[in-house]
């Protein structure tokens, strides 16, 4: 859990910092805040885990300066393992 709110806190941080709008960062910021929020209640759904990923990647990742942090997020998220398979 400390590794995915470190890593969500440092791409929150960067996203803050950076200057450029883009049409989808209210929804990167929502699913990050949504990221931290299950980081810190101790008990994170991995498919809402991915789901979050996944519309965080859409909306910044064509934005090279944030990409380390992006990494790193996704590195947190694989730390949890694969959704269970239905």
């Amino acid at each position: 859990m400390t590794g995915l709110r470190t890593a969500v806190s440092r791409l929150r941080r960067e996203l803050a910092g950076h200057p450029a709008e883009f049409p989808d960062r209210g929804i990167a910021e929502d699913e990050l805040a949504a990221l931290d929020a299950m980081a810190v209640s101790g008990a994170p759904e991995i498919p809402r885990l991915r789901r979050s990923l996944l519309l965080i990647a859409g909306a910044i990742g064509s934005v090279s300066a944030l990409a380390c942090a992006l990494r790193d997020v996704r590195v947190a998220v694989d730390l949890f393992g694969e959704p269970p398979r239905r």
